[in-house]
């Protein structure tokens, strides 16, 4: 991976810092001159509410706008470049399913590839769950490329949270939340600037859900149904922890409705149900045979097998640490043994502060800086009957949370649609606000939106004003709403190198002792002795001897990732695997 390294002089400046310094000049000017800017805010809300009224087409508008602002800055910001454990093992998923297949069969010098979130046995597939692989893989057929899957992907999520806010807020502040979701995760974050997520497919599923729940009590039409059981499924094949933290108060909300409110009869409601629930079926049927393909069992989870294959550390506190397994290769087990156990640590001897650091974590992720003002509404829109069944549900979602191990954001995306409507419900009262009968909270408000799309502005120029995302550590951009920057890993660049050579290439690879985890190598192709070009791990003499002896009619390459350069030079073959080759 390409890192900043320590000779490099950092960013002159920081999308932070202006976003902090921007937030915080807006509000002083908000109280000294409350109508500052009224007449063109004025102007630009009264053609926005024109077009909020037209409901469909303010939903189609939003989704559009995510695909053509991030097409059109294409030349600036090209399709990312896939780096880590998470973007290799989905696109592993992806490619496996374009083969027409679920999983494939081990490799046989599969010890050569194992690597950090991928199985070899007993099959060679993804650990994770099949929502973010199915999205690269339409990508991938329809439009020959993953990434496009991720982008059409981050346009739906931003359609599905304007559809559900419709059902919860005034028609305006609806489309708000929706063009805000269209700044501040569609363009640029890890959810769409990278390949290993499904934040904003989870993030679709939960708005199907929550959107369709207000309009079911209302009219139990069976496409509303319909679509509720759509959301349901997506999460079931997504993030089903985090979904059905979703669907517990969902389902109780739907039980108290149907014992106490005036509603269609039991046989009508069945009937409309029909079709919803028979989609439903078929996406855990098909779960459901997908881990018997890949895991062996029904009921054998994704995640489950590689967990208990590498991993010390469990999902939930109350759980105890795993004996430690045999690692072949130091850098997995620093991830495993060093990297994941220390948060485990951390969790247990810091319950508060982790607990505190999951919040500020999360409310970072989804509101930054700019949105930060608005939250300070929070105890009065908290006494609002309009979303209270939305703070019930983030009340769950905390317990779910609170009780595991590790977390990002992505991990409660499910829930994206409930953080805007209380977001933005908050965003109402401070809209409201007079304080001694000055309008402070209307123009704070606008100006916040306008910071929001300034940022946009320099996000995509941050490399002429000086202002680059840092490619390490991770937490600079995986806690942001600016993402990455687009950058060529030297792996990249290598595998570049090879694919121009005549004949099949085996690049293996062999690390430093103190070589970083995250920046992994070897990754490889659902068909990988079809592949142009084979990534292995250097072993011992023995077992490198029979790598190559086995892809004898490849040409080797030595690859060493920590050197000065990673430059690659010609693998020093055996005598005996020379020997073989020649006859």
């Amino acid at each position: 991976m390409s890192l900043l390294s320590p000779s490099q002089p950092p960013p002159t400046l920081s999308l932070t810092a202006i976003e902090g310094a921007l937030t915080a000049i807006v509000v002083g000017l908000s109280f000294a001159w409350p109508r500052l800017g009224s007449r063109l805010f004025t102007w630009i809300e009264s053609h926005f509410c024109r077009l909020a009224r037209r409901r469909f087409l303010s939903v189609a508008v939003v989704g559009l706008s995510a695909l053509l602002i991030r097409f059109a800055v294409l030349p600036i910001l090209p399709i990312p470049v896939p780096y880590g454990a998470d973007d290799f093992s989905n696109l592993l998923a992806a490619d496996t399913f374009t083969h027409g297949r679920l999983a494939n069969p081990t490799p046989v010098m599969w010890t050569h590839f194992e690597s950090v979130h991928v199985d070899m046995v007993p099959t060679y597939s993804t650990m994770y769950f099949p929502g973010q692989g199915l999205v690269l893989a339409a990508g991938k057929v329809l439009f020959g490329q993953p990434w496009f899957g991720v982008v059409c992907g981050g346009a739906l999520m931003c359609s599905a949270l304007c559809w559900m806010l419709q059902a919860w807020l005034p028609a305006p502040w609806a489309l708000l939340g929706g063009c805000l979701a269209v700044m501040r995760i569609a363009l640029f974050s890890y959810w769409t600037s990278t390949y290993h997520n499904g934040g904003p497919i989870a993030a679709l599923g939960g708005a199907l859900v929550l959107g369709a729940l207000p309009r079911v009590k209302k009219d139990a039409r069976a496409s509303h149904l319909a679509l509720m059981c759509a959301g349901a499924a997506i999460l079931g094949i997504t993030r089903p922890y985090e979904g059905l933290l979703l669907c517990i108060p969902v389902l109780a909300s739907l039980a108290y409705w149907l014992f106490t409110a005036r509603r269609p009869p039991l046989r009508t409601l069945l009937l409309r149900a029909v079709p919803g629930v028979a989609l439903l079926a078929v996406a855990i049927g098909w779960l459901g045979y997908y881990d018997y393909r890949a895991f062996g069992s029904p009921l054998t989870l994704p995640y489950t097998v590689d967990r208990a294959t590498y991993a010390m550390a469990p999902y939930f506190v109350w759980q105890k640490p795993r004996p430690e397994p045999h690692y072949r290769f130091a850098e997995m087990r620093r991830f495993y043994h060093v990297d994941e156990m220390n948060s485990y640590d951390r969790v247990h001897s810091h319950p508060v502060g982790m607990t505190v650091d999951k919040v500020a974590q999360t409310v970072y992720f989804f509101a930054g800086l700019a949105l930060l003002p608005p939250l300070f509404m929070l105890p009065w829109a908290l006494r609002d009957q309009r979303i209270r069944f939305l703070v019930v549900s983030l009340v769950c979602l905390a317990a779910g949370t609170v009780i595991e191990i590790f977390l990002h954001a992505h991990y409660v995306a499910p829930f994206t649609a409930a953080f805007y409507a209380v977001g933005l419900q908050c965003m109402r009262h401070l809209y409201c606000w007079r304080p001694g009968g000055q309008l402070v909270g209307m123009t704070m408000t606008r100006s916040i939106v306008g910071i929001c799309v300034l940022m946009i502005v320099l996000r995509v120029f941050n490399k002429q004003i000086d202002c680059p995302v840092p490619h390490f550590p991770v937490a600079t951009w995986l806690l942001a709403w600016y993402g990455p920057d687009h950058y060529v890993s030297q792996r990249s660049l290598i595998e570049q190198e090879l694919e121009q050579l005549p004949g099949g290439q085996l690049a293996i690879v062999r690390y430093a002792e103190d070589h970083d985890p995250l920046d992994e190598w070897v990754y490889n192709g659902a068909d990988i002795d079809g592949s142009k070009v084979i990534w292995a791990r250097a072993m011992d003499d023995g077992n490198d001897r029979d790598l190559l002896q086995y892809y004898k009619d490849r040409r080797a390459w030595l690859i060493q990732p920590d050197s000065s350069s990673a430059e690659i030079t010609p693998y020093p073959l055996p005598e005996q695997v020379t020997a073989a080759s020649s006859r």
